[in-house]
C-alpha cells in the first residue's frame, strides 16, 4: 500500500461558522495504480488532495485530522520542514490552472530546476540539462529553446506539460493530478492523458486523479472514489462502477453523460444543487436530490455498506449488506 487515507476530516473556520469540507474520507492507492476521485464542484475532491499534500493556505484557520499514511508514515504528523523534503521528491502535484501556478517572472527552466537542485543536490548546469530532458519527455518541441521561455510565451497545453514535467522531475512515487485537463481542447487533453499513462508505465508512478470528467475516468482509472458533500458515497473498480452504478448520485452522474447512440430532447440533469456546507440537511446530504429518498434518509446519515468488495453509502443496500454478513 503506497497511500492509505483513514477518516480524513478537514475543517475551515470562517466568520460564518465552521465548514467541514472533507468528512471521514477513506481510500487507498497502490503502487502503479490510477485512482480517480469524482464529484461535482464543492464535493471535497481538491480539498482532499491538498490535505494529503498539507498545502492549505496559512491565512485560513484549518484543522486536518485522521490519518494520511504514505509508505507507512502518517503525513499529518510531519513538520513543515519534513513535508518540504517529501514534496516533489516522493509525492508531487499537478495543480488545476498552470497559468496561476507557474511564476510569471521566472523561466520555466528555472522553475523545473528548482526542485531538482533542492532534492538531488546537483549543479545548476546539470539541473538545466535535466529540465530540458523533462521537457522533451513530456513532448514539448525544441526543449533547448523552450527552457528559456516564460510561462506567458507558451500555449495552455504547453504550460500544462510544463506542470507535469515539474511534478515528475524528481521521479515521485505518487502523482496527484488535480483537474489536469481543465480548459484544454480535446486533442491536447487526449495527449496529456496519454502522456500521464505512458509516464506511469515507464516510471511506475501511482496517480491520484481529481476530475469531474467521467470520460477521462473511464479511459485511465483503475478504481473510482465518488464524493458528495465531503463524504465518499461509492468506491468501486472502474468497470464495476460504469457497468453497474449503485448509489443514486453515481447513477445521476453517469446518466448526465450524453449518449451518441440515443436521441433525447433534453439531457438528463440531477435536480437541485449541492447544499451549502454551512447548512447541510439532517440525515443524508443527497436526500433532497435523490429519487429514492426514504423517511429514514431524512433523519440518519447512512454508513458505507460493503457489497462484495465495493462500498456504497445508501440505505437502499442495508439489507444486502446484512445478507452478506
Amino acid at each position: 500500500m503506497l497511500l492509505e487515507i483513514k477518516n480524513l476530516k478537514t475543517e475551515f473556520k470562517t466568520k460564518k461558522g465552521t465548514v467541514c469540507a472533507v468528512n471521514g474520507v477513506d481510500f487507498s492507492v497502490n503502487k502503479g495504480e490510477v485512482v480517480a476521485i469524482v464529484g461535482e464542484s464543492g464535493s471535497g475532491k481538491s480539498v482532499t488532495s491538498l490535505s494529503v499534500m498539507r498545502l492549505h493556505s496559512k491565512t485560513t484557520k484549518t484543522s486536518v485530522t485522521g490519518e494520511v499514511s504514505f509508505k507507512g508514515e502518517n503525513l499529518l504528523d510531519k513538520s513543515e520542514k519534513e513535508m518540504q523534503e517529501m514534496r516533489g521528491k516522493m509525492l508531487s502535484m499537478i495543480f488545476q490552472e498552470p497559468m496561476t501556478s507557474l511564476n510569471p517572472v521566472f523561466t520555466i527552466g528555472r522553475q523545473i530546476s528548482e526542485a531538482i537542485i533542492k532534492h538531488d543536490k546537483v549543479s545548476k548546469a546539470e539541473a538545466k540539462n535535466r529540465s530540458i530532458e523533462m521537457l522533451r519527455l513530456v513532448g514539448i518541441p525544441s526543449p533547448e529553446t523552450r527552457v528559456n521561455n516564460y510561462p506567458h510565451q507558451l500555449s495552455g497545453g504547453m504550460r500544462q506539460r510544463v506542470m507535469i514535467a515539474m511534478a515528475l522531475s524528481c521521479n515521485p512515487e505518487l502523482l496527484i493530478a488535480d483537474e489536469p485537463t481543465t480548459a484544454l481542447d480535446v486533442t491536447i487533453q487526449a495527449q496529456i492523458l496519454d502522456l500521464m499513462l505512458d509516464l506511469k508505465e515507464k516510471l511506475g508512478t501511482a496517480i491520484l486523479l481529481i476530475t469531474h470528467d467521467l470520460g477521462v475516468v473511464a479511459e485511465v482509472a483503475d478504481k473510482v472514489v465518488v464524493m458528495y458533500c465531503g463524504r465518499v458515497v461509492e468506491k468501486a473498480e472502474v468497470k464495476e462502477l460504469f457497468g453497474n452504478p449503485r448509489h443514486p448520485y453515481t447513477k445521476g452522474l453517469l446518466n448526465s453523460i450524453p449518449k451518441i447512440d440515443e436521441e433525447a430532447e433534453r439531457l438528463f440533469i440531477i435536480p437541485g444543487t449541492v447544499p451549502n456546507p454551512l447548512n447541510l440537511p439532517s440525515g443524508c446530504a443527497f436526500r433532497d436530490r435523490c429519487p429514492d429518498c426514504m423517511e429514514k434518509c431524512k433523519k440518519e446519515q447512512p454508513p458505507l455498506y460493503n457489497l462484495n468488495g465495493r462500498e456504497v453509502r445508501c440505505f437502499l443496500y442495508e439489507e444486502e449488506d446484512k445478507a452478506n454478513g
